[in-house]
């Protein structure tokens, strides 16, 4: 339990949340504002560098463009300098949800572009994974607060008491049981949240096990990363049964995972540069990209494939089931982390270097 924070933090990032029981009604940091929207046509790497001019276009509108954007097309939003966005979600409002690890605070940007940033009561508690929840709010974890909040669509936070001293809580799903799931970093349990209580459930491979990300899988499971000395993909049922399956690559230093649109389970692996395949079965296959990169976050889009960050050198990438890689060039300092799918058919995602939230029509 006394691992050297600093060693986590140069290895993957953190999730975020706030103070037992307590409820405030968040201001907006600033008013709501429609930022500058950077663009360009986001071109796979073999057809050249970033190209993406930022200007006053206007939010969501493409510079110069006399029609509909065509699919590769990316649309980059400015937050503040030093916001640090990192975890991203579609939530139950229409909009999309992300967390300022750095800011320590909760983002809400519409499809159309305008943004609006929520506080946490203190600045270290660096709020990093994020999740729509059946109850119509957005939950998420707070990686160094050690609790797990809550955020309404008005902007109302409820930040909960603090968990288990040092458990570190990182990754949060809505599991198919309706419950909040989420991942202790420290604690080598997988947790869920439940009538305002938790349940813990221990991972079989113990304390350095270093759960991760966490997802709800098409067979009525959630699956989640280790990231650590465990190396494997879990499995956890709804009544709290959990199982592992190792991964073919050594130290692969799992992170991100999600349901693909092929009943399967997808995973990044950032360390040995590759994206896995895990069936409900426990089938794993592994991809090697083609470069030497740094996968990151990743989740379905609407068109039938997988979207994934590359945090280096500084992409988003389309990965099909059969394992076709295409990429798209960002700025080289962007350093995208989490991705998600919007409800405009857009994927989503948040560029933790260059303090954007971007966006790209698959």
């Amino acid at each position: 339990m006394n691992r050297s924070y600093g060693l986590m933090m140069a290895l993957s990032l953190a999730f975020f949340g706030c103070s037992g029981g307590s409820s405030s009604d968040a201001i907006p940091s600033e008013p709501d504002r429609a930022p500058e929207a950077g663009s360009g046509k986001g071109n796979a790497e073999s057809s050249g560098p970033f190209g993406g001019s930022r200007g006053a276009s206007g939010p969501g509108n493409i510079a110069g463009a006399a029609s509909a954007p065509s699919a590769g097309t990316i649309v980059e939003f400015d937050l503040p300098h030093g916001a640090g966005p990192e975890g991203i979600t579609s939530g139950p409002d229409g909009n999309i949800w992300f967390t300022e690890m750095k800011a320590s605070k909760i983002g809400r940007i519409t499809p159309s572009g305008r943004i609006s940033e929520f506080s946490l009561r203190e600045l270290e508690r660096q709020p990093e994974a994020i999740t729509a929840g059946a109850d119509g709010n957005v939950w998420f974890t707070e990686n160094r607060g050690n609790r797990l909040g809550r955020i309404t669509p008005s902007g109302q936070i409820t930040e909960f008491e603090e968990l288990t001293e040092g458990a570190t809580p990182r990754g949060i799903a809505l599991g198919p049981d309706n419950h909040i799931w989420f991942t202790e970093w420290y604690g080598g349990q997988v947790l869920r949240w439940s009538n305002d209580k938790v349940d813990h459930f221990d991972i079989p491979s113990g304390e350095y096990s270093d759960p991760l990300a966490i997802a709800a899988g098409p067979d009525g499971n959630l699956w989640f990363t280790e990231f650590g000395t465990g190396n494997n993909i879990g499995r956890v049922t709804t009544a709290g049964e959990i199982e592992e399956f190792p991964l073919p690559t050594a130290h692969a230093a799992v992170k991100s995972i999600t349901a693909g649109p092929d009943g399967n389970l997808w995973f990044t692996e950032p360390v040995v540069s590759q994206i896995g395949r895990i069936s409900t079965a426990g089938i794993v296959t592994e991809y090697p990209l083609p470069d030497f990169v740094s996968p990151d976050g990743i989740a379905a889009g609407s068109d039938g494939n997988l979207w994934f960050s590359e945090s280096r050198p500084g992409r988003i990438a389309r990965i099909t089931p059969s394992g076709r890689v295409t990429t798209f060039a960002l700025a080289p300092d962007s350093e995208p982390r989490g991705v998600c799918a919007g409800p405009d058919s857009s994927v989503w995602f948040a560029e933790s270097g260059s303090d954007r939230i971007g966006r790209i029509i698959p």
